[in-house]
């Protein structure tokens, strides 16, 4: 029973952890990249130039292609993550229906307009980076290139942000085609400040995961190796146990060698602290760690 109620609650705390990063990721949208007429990636970006030519709103068209992206994704990616791109693709295109009438336009005036487009592009694709990576890390989608990019990286260790970016240049640099009344220029000027606004959200994308995901190496000197070793691998991580010999002192010991998340770090750090004061410890940040209790090892 306990078990079932830490399930549940788990899965509570994943779907508002989404909504959350919908709503971070349709405010980059809304106040700071569609007030400027600025062309970004993924759906949101082909349903904001659907709307700069059309006057179709951007919602509908959001739901509609991802409704069809959804419907390839769920045989490849899993029923599970169907149910919370669903919620995420749902809770967006409310977001970008509400938020408009929501938010004042004095407000997106001073703040989004006035400061021009390089500073909107910057904030805005931050925000909407930001957005996708909470997404992803709770095995969800904010929908569009991002459901390609996550059926990609199932297969491949490919970066996330790296996949979003490639696609993203192409759905920037097709806006040129479209016919508006914007002249050459102008439209040009458009592209360029886009090209500006993925970049910052792929780079956004890939640092917010990491940062999630990012592990530490950690080597241990002691004479209290074996109580630091217990303590380690109660948390549920191995430690290697290596033979040593001072040069200076020419005493044999043990060095503990151990590979957890860097938010862990700090129990690693607690627990020598508390059995050995005089340890010596050395941390080294690891760019990949694949295997058990890690990151899958992919093709």
């Amino acid at each position: 029973m306990e078990k079932r109620t830490k399930r549940v609650l788990t899965e509570i705390k994943e779907y508002i952890v989404i909504l959350f990063g919908m709503f971070i990721y349709t405010l980059g949208w809304v106040f700071f990249l569609i007030p400027n007429g600025l062309v970004g990636g993924g759906v949101t970006g082909i349903s904001a130039v659907i709307y700069y030519t059309t006057g179709f709103p951007v919602s509908y068209s959001f739901f509609l292609m991802n409704g069809l992206l959804l419907a390839i994704a769920l045989k490849i990616l899993g029923k599970t993550f169907g149910v919370k791109t669903v919620f995420a693709i749902i809770a967006g295109t409310i977001f970008l229906r509400i938020l408009p009438d929501l938010i004042p336009s004095d407000l997106i005036q001073n703040i989004a307009i006035d400061n021009g487009k390089l500073l909107s592009a910057i904030i805005g694709g931050g925000l909407a980076g930001a957005g996708i990576a909470i997404n992803f890390t709770q095995g969800g989608s904010t929908g569009g290139t991002d459901i390609i990019a996550l059926m990609i990286n199932k297969y491949r260790n490919m970066s996330p942000g790296r996949l979003i970016l490639m696609m993203d240049v192409i759905i920037v640099a097709s806006s040129l085609i479209i016919p508006t009344e914007a002249g050459v220029g102008q439209r040009v000027a458009i592209i360029i400040y886009g090209f500006i606004l993925i970049s910052v959200t792929g780079y956004t994308v890939d640092m917010v995961i990491s940062g999630a995901q990012q592990s530490v190496q950690m080597f241990i000197f002691s004479h209290h190796h074996d109580a630091i070793a217990n303590r380690i691998t109660s948390i549920g991580r191995g430690v290697t146990v290596i033979d040593s010999m001072g040069w200076f002192t020419k005493e044999e010991g043990k060095i503990l060698m151990t590979v957890v998340r860097k938010a862990e770090s700090s129990f690693v750090f607690k627990a020598v602290k508390e059995i050995d004061k005089k340890a010596f410890i050395s941390v080294s940040n690891a760019t990949g760690v694949y295997g058990q209790g890690f990151e899958a090892i992919k093709k």
